[in-house]
């Protein structure tokens, strides 16, 4: 799935990538250096293949970077709520047959949701309804 964000064009993420970019999306910005220390304890990943990956997102216009000092400060340009419309376009198109009510209801069946979670998914439709 591709999403054209300014002249750049968006693709999904890989699994290394968006597992850096939600560290980047939970702290606003950072170092090579903080990505690091926000990865689970039992996550091992080499400071230059951080670095790397992150030279890779900025090259792909999803993060921008200032010099400060030694180190370089990446920042997020693509919203986390941008990626996760985009990724959940691409999920009914190409898995879900275009159908979001079949995700929906794939959500729902495998998720086994609880009474709480299934009010708070009302309300939401509720709100949605009345928005409109």
């Amino acid at each position: 799935m591709v999403k054209k964000i300014g002249k750049s064009e968006i693709r999904l993420l890989t699994e290394v990538e968006l597992e850096l970019m939600n560290i980047l999306w939970e702290i606003g910005q950072g170092s090579v250096k903080d990505v690091l220390n926000n990865l689970s304890e039992d996550r091992k990943l080499a400071y230059t293949s951080t670095a790397t990956i992150l030279r890779i997102l900025e090259q792909k216009d999803i993060l921008s970077s200032k010099k400060q000092g030694r180190a370089h400060i990446f920042k997020p340009k693509l919203q986390k709520s941008t990626y996760e419309s985009m990724s959940l376009q691409h999920l009914i198109k190409n898995v879900f047959n275009d159908d979001a009510t079949l995700m929906v209801s794939r959500l729902i069946d495998d998720k086994k949701l609880s009474e709480e979670e299934l009010e708070q998914v009302n309300r939401i439709i509720n709100k949605s309804d009345e928005d409109e």
